[in-house]
């Protein structure tokens, strides 16, 4: 240990020497110029630090012992050192390796990209990729001459119809013909069930007509029918109900009859008068 320490008080001295001349500074003795304040602290400090390396280097000598000062990381750091990717300059690449490379890898994405879009957003897409060897890759989420002649339908028609508003002019045009044709078309129907206008039709176009006008009677007599039926069940059951009335109404009347007969004979000196009247049949059929 003694020995470690008159190694490192040699080593201490000679760095002390070599710091000073560094400085240009000459010793304390025989000099003219002083070591400052901060100078001796740098001085210390440095001293120290190298002591303790040596120290850690003699006991540990399969280990790299090294202190450093707090900001030596900072002055060690190179200046001009990068962080992230960074940008690419966008030209051919000579080297055949790395441009097939570069190739796989951005052809993949570019699929990967076009799935994604095609899924996300649901949209129809096609892409064709042709290597420099002629190699060809392609994707499309449902097939690419499907959506290669709807392009040249869109191109074509975009480039053949003008402007917007003449192609919704010419569309509007057709629809309001094909209106107009069929409100002919109704128009002479409805004539021919009728029975005119026949001279234009021929033997065919008779015998279709006929066969809609027997359609027509037989749903018009079969509809007739029913609701004749319907009233018929409808006074059977109104004149049911009459008859149950008129036997109530003589039931009653009877009733009527016998009471006032009753009543009669109750009363005295009432024998020429009830005489009279029971000589007066009364027919309660001839009442209504």
């Amino acid at each position: 240990m003694a020995v470690v320490i008159n190694e490192d008080k040699a080593i201490h001295d000679t760095e002390v020497r070599q710091r000073k001349k560094q400085w240009g500074l000459k010793s304390s003795h025989g000099g003219s110029h002083h070591i400052t304040g901060k100078h001796r602290e740098r001085e210390r400090s440095e001293t120290f630090v190298s002591a303790v390396n040596t120290f850690q280097s003699s006991m540990f000598p399969h280990q790299l012992a090294t202190t450093e000062f707090p900001n030596q990381k900072s002055r060690e750091a190179s200046p001009q050192r990068k962080m992230g990717r960074g940008k690419i300059e966008i030209k051919r690449i000579e080297n055949t390796t790395n441009r097939q490379v570069t190739f796989c890898k951005r052809r993949n994405g570019l699929l990967k990209k076009a799935y994604e879009l095609s899924v996300l957003c649901d949209a129809e897409v096609a892409l064709i990729v042709f290597s420099t060897r002629g190699r060809l890759y392609e994707y499309a989420n449902h097939s690419v001459k499907a959506t290669i002649e709807r392009y040249k339908k869109a191109t074509s028609d975009s480039s053949g119809a003008g402007s917007v508003s003449e192609a919704n002019a010419q569309y509007y045009q057709r629809e309001a013909a094909k209106l107009r044709n069929e409100i002919r078309r109704i128009q002479d129907s409805n004539r021919h069930m009728l029975g005119e206008g026949l001279s234009s039709l021929n033997m065919k176009d008779l015998k279709i007509l006929d066969g809609k006008l027997e359609r027509g009677i037989s749903k018009i007599r079969s509809k007739k029918n029913e609701l004749l039926f319907a009233e018929i069940e409808f006074m059977q059951k109104r004149e049911i109900e009459l008859q149950h009335n008129n036997q109530f109404l003589r039931a009653r009347i009877s009733e009527n009859e016998r009471a006032q007969q009753s009543s009669m004979n109750l009363m005295p000196g009432s024998t020429p008068d009830y005489q009279l009247m029971s000589s007066q049949t009364f027919d309660s059929r001839h009442f209504f």
